[in-house]
């Protein structure tokens, strides 16, 4: 019998599911998967009838309840201590990278929703400076953080995911849904995340569900 259950939206769009389902299954909980087809805009009614602030990712695990994708993250390292880096400098920094991502962006987020689905070409209009702006910023963690701390490894702090890189992976998906260009850096990083397989899963899953749970606001972006 599993120790609870971890509720998440479409894995199609619900870029904050898959933040919370990376950590939970990089720290081996073991929960009952349960997903609840998202309406979009936050207005889907059987998750708010289960998720105390009516969003997706929501946790329950032997008796503890947890919600936000950062929480979650937060909750898992308890358990797997590795999903925070062991060096005091170098935990701060993934902590304040996370927590940039977790509170900003807002732009790049309603400009590129996360379509899986989507086959990888650029947007016909461009993107707006605003946009462009979030790009550039995310860009330089990414990069600034490979090059202080991942030490040669596949990921910014190593050669194992982090809490920041579950936080970030959303945002490489959408880097790559929408063709957008990147450092060499940043596009080796992207590559290694996008291969990992808990993340291979994650597309695979997202491929398999019914195309009656496709959303017209998100497949219609070009």
């Amino acid at each position: 019998m599993a120790d609870g259950r971890l509720v998440i939206g479409t894995k199609r769009y619900s870029s904050w599911s898959l933040r919370g389902w990376l950590v939970v299954h990089l720290a081996g909980l073991d929960v009952e998967e349960v997903l609840i087809p998202i309406a979009g805009g936050g207005g889907t009614a059987g998750i708010r009838a289960v998720s105390p602030n009516g969003l997706v990712p929501y946790l329950e695990h032997c008796g503890a309840r947890v919600w936000e994708s950062l929480a979650i993250g937060e909750y898992c390292a308890e358990i797997a201590p590795s999903l925070w880096p062991r060096e005091r400098a170098a935990r701060a920094h993934a902590r304040s990278i996370a927590a940039e991502m977790h509170a900003g962006f807002g732009a790049l987020r309603a400009a590129l929703p996360m379509n899986l689905g989507r086959v990888a070409q650029g947007l016909a209009d461009g993107l707006s400076d605003a946009v462009r702006d979030d790009v550039a910023r995310i860009e330089a963690i990414l990069s600034e953080t490979r090059a202080a701390f991942s030490a040669g490894g596949a990921y910014l702090f190593g050669d194992e995911l982090t809490v920041a890189d579950a936080m970030y992976a959303p945002v490489i998906a959408r880097f790559l849904s929408y063709d957008v260009i990147l450092s060499p850096v940043v596009a080796g990083y992207a590559a290694s995340v996008r291969t990992h397989p808990l993340m291979v899963r994650w597309y695979d899953e997202a491929a398999r569900e019914p195309d009656a749970w496709r959303l017209d606001r998100y497949e219609s972006v070009v």
